[in-house]
């Protein structure tokens, strides 16, 4: 019976074959920063050898120049926040994608509690062409039914699911917190509704939600709960990180200017944020993180206030 391998030996053999293999193999950090990808993943998607930019950034240069992954959108900055809503959101994610050279993958997405992100895909170009429409056809369906269609960051059923899995979410022997959590609403939007027309109130959410994603980490979670109200779903983040985040957030929103015929309009937003506490449900945090919100508005607005 053979002994069991030195790990000096049999790690560099590893790396070697997945180097050379004709699988997709790549690793992203809690950034989405690339730190891995062997040559097949580099020759899909048109990366220098020791390249290691970030996913959105790679994802723009490739749609600006026709390569890489089909993207059927007139505006990419709209696709890029729908689909940074939900990347790496969950454990483990399967989908197909098509390439720009006729190749279709089967795209699995594993991410550990850290943010890391192995993403691994097989071509699957060979397979029947109506099961492959039957499957794109799920995929559409499944994401449209996580998406506010206004604004297209997250919906309120997907977001309360992801405040569902905070609450139940075990500590690891690393961690020192749980999380917490924001909800965030933009101030006196009745009367911007009321003096520009309902047209112009949606820009003003589409931009908000924009605007404020910008600043949406890997592990974090971003949607729209209903009107002009938004989450904000920060684990593994202490409160001060999160009230660094979103006086960021404040900031860029005050010199938003989201009306082109009204270059004038400026608009703010108020902020609620809690810790997760031990006991919490998700129904304790969301009704804390509410009450933090009632208290910035009775503060004056245009703030955030902490409980």
């Amino acid at each position: 019976m053979t002994g069991s391998r030195n790990p000096e030996e049999v790690v560099p053999k590893l790396v070697s074959l997945q180097d050379d293999s004709l699988v997709l193999i790549a690793l992203y950090d809690q950034d989405d920063i690339l730190r891995y990808a062997n040559k097949s993943w580099r020759a899909a998607f048109h990366l220098a050898p020791g390249e290691e930019p970030g996913w959105s950034d790679l994802m723009r240069r490739n749609y600006n120049a026709g390569l890489g992954t089909v993207l059927t959108t007139r505006n990419f900055d709209e696709w890029l926040v729908s689909t940074q809503s939900r990347r790496g959101k969950a454990p483990f994610r399967a989908f197909e994608t098509d390439l720009v050279d006729g190749r279709w993958l089967w795209m699995t997405e594993t991410v550990q509690q850290n943010g890391w992100m192995l993403c691994i895909a097989n071509d699957i170009t060979p397979l029947r062409t109506d099961d492959r429409r039957l499957r794109q056809d799920r995929d559409l369906a499944l994401r449209a039914s996580q998406t506010d269609e206004l604004t297209g960051v997250a919906n309120r059923r997907f977001i309360m699911t992801k405040l569902e899995e905070l609450v139940d979410r075990e500590l690891t022997p690393d961690q020192t917190t749980r999380g917490c959590v924001a909800v965030l609403d933009i101030d006196h939007f009745k009367a911007i509704n009321d003096r520009y027309g309902h047209q112009a109130g949606d820009q003003v959410l589409r931009d908000f939600a924009r605007n404020a994603h910008s600043f949406v980490r890997r592990l974090d979670c971003f949607g729209r709960i209903g009107g002009e109200e938004f989450m904000l779903i920060l684990p593994e983040t202490p409160i001060e990180t999160g009230l660094d985040i979103l006086g960021r957030v404040l900031e860029h929103i005050r010199m938003a200017r989201p009306l082109p015929n009204w270059p004038d309009l400026a608009y703010t937003c108020s902020v609620g944020i809690t810790a997760l506490r031990s006991g919490d449900t998700a129904q304790d945090l969301f009704a804390r993180a509410d009450l933090a919100l009632y208290e910035a508005k009775l503060g004056g607005r245009n703030r955030i206030s902490v409980i």
